[in-house]
C-alpha cells in the first residue's frame, strides 16, 4: 500500500492594481531607480490603496481565484490556514473571517506567523493534516499587506515591500507526488534585527509609540541579508544532498522574493541555471507571506506532473527553511 502524501492540486493568486514603482519612489524619498534595482532586482510593487481593505480581501481574492479556476466547491473545504504577518486585527483570526467569506462553511481555520517563512511552514502544516489521513482538502493562502506597517520615509524598507496574496490546495496522493521532505529552522536571537517594536503585549501601543513610528517593520539590513544568504543557500544545499539530488534532477528553484542577490546566491549554492530559477520580485518586491505562491500561480503553466521543485524562504525571527515537492498535475 502506497504512503499517502500531500499534493499540490489548485492554485490562485492575487495583486492590486495600483503600480508602486521606482520612479514614484524616487519623489517620495531620498533613492533612485539604479539603486533599488541594482541591490534589490525590484522595479515595482503592489499597493492595496483602500483604506477600508485588509489582508482578507487579499486573501479573498486569491482563494477567488483557486476556485474559479479549479471548480472546488468552498463546501469541500476542510481547513484554511492562512499565513500572514498583517492580519486584519491584532485578535481574532483573519483567516476565520476569509473562511466565512469564500464559503468554506463545513472548514475550521487560524492564522499562522512566521514572518517571510509563513507560507513554508504553512505547507508543512498542511501536509501533516493530510497524511495523518485526518482532512483531505486543505487549503494554503499566504497573503500580506505590507504597506500597511511600512514608515514611506524610511527608504531603507520601503523599496522592498509589496502587497498581494497567493492560494494553494492540498489533498492526498498515492502516486507518490507532493511534498516529499522538508528542513525548517528558527533562531530567536535573530528578532532584534526584523521586527515591529511596538503593538505587542511586550510594548503596548500609546501615543508615544505611535508618535516614534514603533508600529513600522525595522530592519537592520546587512543583518538580515548576511543571515539569509547563508542560511537559505545552506538548506536548499542540504535538501537536495538529503534526497539525491544533482542540479539536473531538479526542475525549480521556487524561492523567497526577498533580494535578487538572494536568490542568485541560493541558486548558486545548489548549481542551478538561471532558467531554473523562478522570480517575479521585479513586478512585485517582497510580499511576505505571499512571495512562494504568488511564484507558483505565475508559472504554473511551466510545470509539469512530476516535476521536482525546491521551496526556499527566510524570514523575522529569525525562520528558514526549504521544502523538496514533486508537481502533482500537468497544467
Amino acid at each position: 500500500m502506497n504512503k499517502t502524501t500531500a499534493a499540490i492540486t489548485a492554485v490562485g493568486g492575487y495583486v492590486p492594481e495600483f503600480v508602486l514603482s521606482n520612479k514614484i519612489l524616487e519623489t517620495m524619498v531620498d533613492t533612485n531607480d539604479e539603486w533599488i534595482t541594482s541591490r534589490t532586482g525590484i522595479k515595482e510593487r503592489r499597493v492595496l490603496k483602500d483604506s477600508d481593505k485588509g489582508t482578507s480581501y487579499l486573501a479573498i481574492k486569491a482563494a477567488e481565484d483557486l476556485m474559479e479556476k479549479s471548480g472546488i466547491d468552498p463546501a469541500e473545504i476542510d481547513l484554511v490556514i492562512l499565513a500572514t504577518a498583517t492580519p486584519d486585527l491584532p485578535v481574532a483570526a483573519t483567516g476565520v473571517y476569509v473562511a466565512t467569506e469564500i464559503g468554506a462553511v463545513n472548514a475550521f481555520a487560524y492564522d499562522l506567523q512566521a514572518a517571510c517563512s509563513g507560507f513554508l511552514y504553512a505547507m508543512s502544516t498542511a501536509t501533516a493534516y493530510i497524511e495523518s489521513g485526518r482532512y483531505k482538502k486543505v487549503l494554503v493562502i499566504g497573503a500580506d499587506k505590507m504597506s500597511s506597517i511600512i514608515d514611506y520615509t524610511d527608504r531603507t524598507t520601503c523599496i522592498i515591500f509589496g502587497d498581494g496574496a497567493g492560494a494553494v490546495l492540498f489533498e492526498p496522493n498515492d502516486e507518490g507526488l507532493g511534498l516529499q521532505d522538508e528542513i525548517l529552522r528558527s533562531d530567536g536571537s535573530g528578532r532584534e534585527f526584523l521586527k515591529i517594536s511596538a503593538g505587542g503585549s511586550l510594548i503596548p501601543a500609546t501615543a508615544q509609540t505611535v508618535a516614534d513610528k514603533q508600529h513600522y517593520v525595522y530592519q537592520d539590513g546587512k543583518t538580515v541579508f548576511k543571515f539569509a544568504v547563508t542560511n537559505m543557500a545552506d538548506v536548499s544545499a542540504k535538501i537536495m544532498e538529503r534526497n539525491n539530488l544533482t542540479n539536473e534532477d531538479v526542475n525549480w528553484l521556487v524561492p523567497h522574493q526577498a533580494n535578487r542577490r538572494i536568490i542568485d546566491a541560493t541558486a548558486s549554492r545548489m548549481g542551478l541555471d538561471d532558467s531554473k530559477v523562478l522570480m517575479n520580485i521585479q513586478r512585485y518586491g517582497n510580499t511576505t507571506s505571499a512571495t512562494l505562491p504568488l511564484l507558483l500561480n505565475d508559472f504554473e503553466k511551466r510545470f509539469k506532473k512530476g516535476d521536482n521543485l525546491i521551496f526556499a524562504s527566510f524570514g523575522g525571527g529569525f525562520t528558514w527553511g526549504s521544502i523538496y515537492l514533486k508537481w502533482a498535475y500537468n497544467s
